[in-house]
Parts: C-alpha cells; sequence; structure tokens
C-alpha cells in the first residue's frame, strides 16, 4: 500500500496530529479526566494555528492540505460538542441553541459547496479563521466557568463567516481553496471577465 507523499509534509503532518487527538479526546471525556481533555485540546487547537502558518512558511500548501484541515477542523468541533456534553452537561443543555448555530455554521457552508461542486470547499477565509480562533478560546473561557457571552459572540461570528462562505460558493465557478475573502473572489473574476473581453 502506497501512500501519497503530501501526508508527511509538515503542515499535513501537523493537521494529521488533530486528527489523532480526536479518540483520546472522547476517551478523556468519557473518563471524565477534565484536566487532560483541556491540556490535549489545547494541543489540537495550538496544531491547527500552526499547520497553516507551516504550510505558508514551507510553501507546502495544497488543494489536498486544504481539504485534510478543512475534515480536521469539523471532526474535531463535532468531537467537542460530544465531549463537552459528557463532562458539563449542564453547560451544554444551556447553551444547545448557540452550539447548534456553530455546528450549522461548519455543516451548511460545506454542504451547499457539495451541491455546487461535487466536492467539500476548503475556503480557509479571514473570518473563518478569526471564528476558529473566537470559539476556542471562549471554549477555554466556557468551560472552565467563565462567563458565557464570549461563546456567544463568537457564534455571531461563525454565523458570519459561514454567509461569506456560502457567498464565495454561489459566486464562483469552480472551488477554490485558502482563499482570503469574499472581496479577492469577486475581485479575481472581474480581473478574469475584463481580461475575456
Amino acid at each position: 500500500m502506497t501512500f501519497p507523499p503530501e501526508l508527511f509534509t509538515l503542515p499535513n503532518l501537523l493537521t494529521e496530529f488533530r486528527i489523532l487527538c480526536l479518540p483520546f479526546l472522547l476517551f478523556l471525556a468519557w473518563q471524565d479526566y477534565e484536566t487532560a481533555f483541556m491540556v490535549l485540546l489545547a494541543a489540537a487547537f495550538l496544531s491547527d494555528v500552526l499547520d497553516g502558518l507551516a504550510a505558508r512558511w514551507t510553501g507546502q500548501i495544497s488543494q489536498f492540505g486544504a481539504r485534510l484541515d478543512s475534515w480536521a477542523d469539523v471532526s474535531l468541533f463535532v468531537t467537542i460538542t460530544i465531549s463537552a456534553w459528557w463532562l458539563w452537561p449542564e453547560i451544554v443543555r444551556s447553551e444547545a441553541a448557540y452550539i447548534a448555530v456553530v455546528m450549522a455554521c461548519y455543516a451548511l457552508p460545506a454542504l451547499i459547496g457539495y451541491l455546487k461542486f461535487r466536492a467539500f470547499t476548503s475556503y480557509h477565509t479571514w473570518i473563518v479563521k478569526c471564528a476558529v480562533a473566537a470559539i476556542g478560546l471562549s471554549l477555554y473561557i466556557f468551560f472552565v466557568g467563565g462567563p458565557v457571552w464570549p461563546f456567544r459572540w463568537a457564534t455571531a461570528l461563525c454565523v458570519l463567516a459561514a454567509i461569506e462562505e456560502i457567498a464565495i460558493t454561489v459566486v464562483s465557478t469552480e472551488p477554490h481553496s485558502d482563499v482570503r475573502s469574499l472581496w479577492d473572489v469577486l475581485r479575481h473574476l472581474t480581473k478574469n471577465n475584463n481580461l475575456g473581453e
């Protein structure tokens, strides 16, 4: 059995580390090891920050890596939701509506992208990156007994990110990866249209 060489680049190894964390996070949550869960979750979030930086620093940006990163992000947030239910059920119950909105913000743009392009999109816009960082930070505040308003504000940012991703899918004629914003996509389309005239 041969593996694609992209699997062994530094950014993709960091992303794969995040994927490998998932069963251990679930195990730690199921066994009620709250501190160990939080430490491993921090490592998973750190890998999410570092994989993008590593891809840019090493020039190893690829469609494969972008898609792998998107799958890792979605899988991590599903794992966090399940784990939070086991570790902090009362918190999850009280914020269920916001958690559902965050999950929908990950699922809906991916579904719309798949319906249009028959492939999952992986835009990684600046708003998405900010939303992921805000959700990650607010979850820590949330899980250690802090206020819930940072999580709710982060949820609003997730909604904006999802709207932008859906808009990018609507205006695009082919799937993109690693785009900065809807504005950049529109500018690129306008430039191509002007060249075609």
